[in-house]
Formats: C-alpha cells, structure tokens, sequence
C-alpha cells in the first residue's frame, strides 16, 4: 500500500570509528559488574537512527551512554522527514553501517534485502542475552520475514493518532470539541472563515496537511469514515482499501475541504517540517496525526503565541462508530548488516549493546535523562516537570528512538506525573485500544506485493491526490484502480488470499 512508497535521493554515510588499545585498557578499570568487558564489546558501533526533533540529543547523555556500555556510539541522525530516502540509497548502493533502523512503513521495500541474505538472522542468539530472550515473542512474530527473526523492534502502541486542535480557538468562537464529521468538517469550516484568533485578518486555516497519506491526515480520516486498514477481508478475498466506498468517501470529504480552501492549497507538496511550523505559528487549528506530538507542538506554539492553547481528541464518530486505524505493536525494527558486521562473534558484540541498553540505568537515561537536570525521583518513581518540559524535548526524547521495547521493559522506571498533555495523549492512545482497525494481511507474505508494491503504491498515491485536488473524476480514479490490478495488483490479492486459505486449512 502506500506505506511502502520511498523518495530516493543521494545520501553520504558514515566511517567507522577505531579506539587505540591504550584507551581500551584504560576503560577497563572502570567497568563495573554489571557492563560488558572491553573484550566483548566493538569499539565503535554504526548506527543509521530517525530523528524526530529538530536537534540530535545531548551529547553529555551520549557520552554517558557511552560509558555505561563499554562502547563509542557513531549515531548518523536523520531527520524522519527524509529518512526513508537515505535509508534506501544506503540500501541500493551496499552503504550501510553495522546497525540500520527500518520504519514499518518501509519494511516491504528491505525485504528483498533481508531474504537475498544482506541482513543477519539474530533469532537463535536472543536466548544468549538476559534482555533480549524476554522480548514479546508476538511482535517478533509479526516482524519475522519467512518465520525467521532479523530485527530488535522499538515498541509502539497499536495506535496513536488522533486530532491535535486549538482549543484557545474553539473557546473563541464558542465552539465545543467536534464529536463527529460533520462536526469536525464544521469545526474547520469556522477556523478557516470565523477569524478563530480575533486579529480582524482572514489569515487561518481549519486543517495543514503534508504529502503523506499515511502518517498524515489521510489515513486516520479514512478510518473515521470506516475504511479498512490497507485491506479488507470478505468472503475469504482480499479488497485493497482503495478499492472501497469509504476510501471514496474519504476523498470526498478532502475534495472539499480544498475546494472550498479550508486545508492548505499545497498539502500534496507539504513537508512534514512546514506542516508543523504553520500550526506553531497559528495558521492552521488542526493537526490529525499522532497525539503523542502534543506537548512539543504546545511549547513551540506558546514560544510564538503564550495564549495559544492546545487539546486532544481520538473519537470522531462516524457511519460505522468509532474506528482508528493500527499498526502492530512496533514502528521499527533496527536490522545488522551482513557486510558490516563480518563475524558472528562481532555480531554478539553488537546484540550486547543492545541488551545492555534495557538494563535499568541505561535505559532510564534514554527514557528520562538526567536526574535533577530533567527529572525527579521520588519514592522510586519519576516526576516530569512542566518547567524542564522543553528541556527534555531539545536534550532527551530524540534517544527515543534508539529504545528497544521500553513499553515492557520493567526495568523502566514508572512515571507518578507527568505533563498535563502529554498524559492526557497517553490515556487517549490507551482508549484508541477500544476500536483499532488492524490489517488482516498483517502475518501474511505475498511475493508480488514486497516485489512491486513500490511502484504499484505510486499509482494509487498520484491517482488519491489527483481526485482530492480535482485534476480527475470518480470514473478515472477507478480505471487507475484498473492499472494498479492489471499491473500486478491482482496478483496480490490471490497470493493473500491463497496463503490466507492454507493458514485456515492449517497447512
């Protein structure tokens, strides 16, 4: 679907570092019983990471990091905007270092990759480390590639998504927070054309979108109006989303909105960056996508903006009830290159860092930061402060996506408070539990789609912007859905269905 559409563009990449055996002999003095030894552990790990945040994190925590586990960290941060891009020029041109981050959205396009043997099977070593032998045997499951097991997932909650709105505007225009379409499409409708912030101008939008039917507003609209997640099972055949009413309906709903100029004229060109500098800056009051980005939206806004005030919602009822869609349970994988990592022994080198990263201090300093710097602890559990909130977005929350599995590490320390928003995004991704929509081939495999789903997914991208800007009708978005099937679409659905029928006949 279109989770798997990459951009490529030129990447550089990066050097391994060596440590002179002088320093090697020195750290050894100060390794306590609970860090791997020197012998154990590489000199220098490569490691091709997301970036979520506008800056890198601390290097004092790096450092620190460092330190604990025995190892000098080569960290290529890039920014997640573009990430899959570097990634996949990494990919292409055999470039990769020791340790590389796969989205979830991009594992289809790796495949190829992981089943011509680029990638090293890591299942028969978990056992080795006390760590990894307890990561949840169902999500490593869902991210084995032909039952075996390649990558350490970074754990998610099945669904975050929701909508991000001004609630500063809603009080202004004595609006109540929208319950459903309709009133969220009248909502919008008001912020656009009911001057929401009361400078006299008409200078604001309902809705900023970003050229990303996924992550961006498409696909969590989508799932209001009940479109299945990538796929529907019926009668034992498999329907591409795109090819249901409610993907139409879909288009209907973002047809008008930019008809009529409520969501932002360029949202098909729109980076991620843009998107969220023109609800920062209050040009738009409202941004559907994860919840969890609240806080740091909130901060930004009132640097610019000290009334600005921000609020959640994760139910928006529509013709089928609530419905949001899911992803399972991870929204990465970190992969280890066969070229990079020669040996088995350094492999095992490489896993330790990992495992040593769920120990408790380890990963509480990923988590949390530095105690008295950027938490409190009291009676053993952790208190986030309002005032270091900023703090630990700039210093602390980029190494959050280097964490492996921290939702049931036990070893992460439990949170007694914590940012007003931000724990109110947490018990709304909690709620968001109640009504996932999950995708049914999501344990399925299908030759065709991990060979052409690349470029089959531009198809169906080019055709959904081309209906929502007006450039094609109804009758030509579905001789679109025609090509996407004669050109290999077809195929998919029978290998999903073939495999789906012998899963159920247990063969």
């Amino acid at each position: 679907m279109h989770r798997d559409l990459a951009r490529r563009t030129a990447v550089r990449y990066f050097c391994l570092l060596i440590l002179l055996p002088s320093f090697l002999l020195s750290a050894c003095s100060n390794v306590n019983s609970v860090q791997p030894l020197p012998s154990q552990t590489p000199s220098s790990i490569s490691i091709l990471a997301p970036l979520h945040f506008p800056q890198t994190p601390s290097k004092d925590i790096v450092t620190e990091i460092e330190k604990l586990t025995g190892v000098k960290l080569n960290i290529t941060w890039v920014p997640e905007g573009v990430y899959t891009d570097k990634m996949n020029t990494a990919l292409t041109t055999n470039s990769l270092g020791k340790v590389t981050f796969v989205k979830f959205t991009d594992y289809n396009l790796v495949k190829p990759a992981v089943r011509s043997d680029a990638f090293w099977e890591i299942g028969p070593y978990l056992k080795e480390f006390p760590n990894l032998q307890q990561l949840d045997p169902a999500i490593l499951s869902q991210s084995a590639v032909d039952g075996k097991i390649y990558g350490l997932y970074t754990e998610r909650p099945s669904s975050r998504q929701g909508i991000i709105i001004r609630k500063d505007w809603l009080d202004h225009l004595k609006l109540s927070k929208p319950q459903t379409l309709d009133e969220l499409y009248e909502v919008m409708k008001q912020f656009t054309y009911k001057d929401p912030d009361g400078n006299g101008k008409r200078d604001t939008i309902g809705l900023v979108d970003r050229n990303d039917l996924v992550y961006g507003v498409f696909k969590t609209l989508s799932s209001y109006f009940g479109t299945p997640n990538n796929w529907k099972l019926e009668n034992g055949q498999f329907i591409p989303e795109f090819a249901t009413p409610q993907y139409m309906d879909t288009m209907n709903f973002m047809r008008k909105l930019y008809n009529e100029k409520i969501i932002n004229q360029d949202f098909a060109l729109t980076s991620k960056e843009v998107q969220r500098d023109k609800f920062i800056r209050g040009t738009a009051g409202v941004f559907i996508g994860s919840m969890t980005d609240v806080q740091r939206l909130s901060i930004e806004a009132q640097v610019i903006n000290p009334l600005a005030e921000l609020t959640l919602i994760n139910r928006i009822k529509g013709p089928d009830g609530y419905k949001v869609w899911s992803i399972p349970n991870y929204n990465g994988l970190y992969l280890f290159s066969k070229k990079a990592i020669a040996t088995e022994e350094e492999l095992k080198q490489v896993l330790r860092f990992f495992d040593r990263t769920m120990d408790k201090d380890v990963a509480n300093l990923m988590r949390y930061g530095i105690e008295g710097r950027h938490y409190k602890l009291e009676n053993g559990k952790v208190i986030l402060p309002e005032e270091t909130s900023q703090l630990r977005v700039n210093e602390v929350s980029p190494l959050y996506s280097l964490m492996i599995a921290d939702i049931s590490n036990k070893n992460v320390m439990e949170v007694a408070q914590k940012e007003q928003l931000t724990a109110l995004a947490d018990q709304l991704s909690q709620d968001n539990e109640q009504f996932l929509v999950d995708d049914p081939t999501l344990t399925l495999s299908s030759p065709t789609f991990d060979e052409k789903n690349v470029e089959l997914s531009t198809i169906i991208v080019d055709a959904t912007y081309n209906y929502i800007i007006g450039n094609i009708n109804a009758a030509e978005f579905k001789e679109e859905v025609d090509k996407w099937k004669s050109s290999g679409g077809s195929l998919i659905m029978q290998e999903y269905a073939e495999v789906a029928a012998r899963a159920e006949g247990g063969q």
